[in-house]
């Protein structure tokens, strides 16, 4: 009887050690924020305002930006500098982002729609591929579209 309360015991022990790592590996997984912007320098508010969220959720949470449509043109080499009320520029909110490990991706269709390819971009801008739009996070993700 003491053998087998002692396997029991063992038992226990082994269920409750797992099922407590089970419950602490899923809680590391972060939730990601997606962060669509299809505006460029003709719509400063939206542009600054997006990236400017971006920040505030990178510093606890993966994120991820995706230009495309008229976005494409705030990502180039020869961007116009954006500007607007008390936000940070364009230039200065990319580069934070970048340096903060955000992930900035540009969308390759829109590229060639406006003639460029992926050597116009700024430095540090990838072009977009869908693998890295579910990779880049193990929680869920939330978007933000601007």
């Amino acid at each position: 009887m003491k053998l087998f309360n002692r396997r029991l015991i063992v038992c226990l022990v082994l269920v409750v050690s797992l099922a407590g790592a089970t419950g602490a590996a899923a809680a590391e997984k972060r939730d990601g924020m997606f962060i669509h912007i299809s505006q460029g320098a003709d719509q400063p508010h939206r542009v600054l305002m997006a990236l400017n969220m971006a920040a505030m959720m990178a510093e606890d949470h993966p994120v991820l930006i995706y230009f495309d449509i008229k976005g494409i043109e705030v990502v180039l080499k020869d961007a116009k500098n954006i500007t607007f009320a008390h936000f940070p520029t364009s230039k200065d909110q990319l580069s934070t982002l970048l340096k903060k490990g955000v992930v900035i991706m540009a969308c390759p269709g829109c590229l060639k729609a406006a003639g460029k390819t992926p050597a116009d971009l700024a430095p540090g801008i990838q072009v977009a591929n869908k693998k890295q739009f579910f990779s880049f996070t193990e929680g869920r993700i939330i978007t933000l579209d601007y």
